[in-house]
C-alpha cells in the first residue's frame, strides 16, 4: 500500500510550488512625464514656431531681392 504525505506537508508543498511558478506581479505605472495630449500640444506649438520662422525668413529674402 502506498503511503501518503500528511495533509499539512502536502499543503506546504503545493503552496511552495504555487509560489515558485506564479508569474511576477506587474510593475506599477510610470507616472513621470507629460500626458499624451500635452506632449502633442507642445510639439504642435514647436512646429508652428518653426514654420513662422521659415515664412519670415523667406519673406525677408524675397523682399530684399525684389527689383525696384
Amino acid at each position: 500500500m502506498k503511503q501518503r504525505l500528511p495533509a499539512s506537508l502536502s499543503r506546504a508543498v503545493m503552496l511552495l510550488v504555487g509560489v515558485l511558478t506564479c508569474p511576477a506581479p506587474a510593475p506599477g505605472r510610470d507616472e513621470r512625464g507629460l500626458s499624451q495630449s500635452t506632449e502633442n500640444a507642445v510639439l504642435l506649438a514647436g512646429a508652428v514656431a518653426v514654420a513662422g520662422v521659415v515664412v519670415a525668413a523667406v519673406r525677408a529674402y524675397v523682399t530684399a531681392h525684389m527689383p525696384t
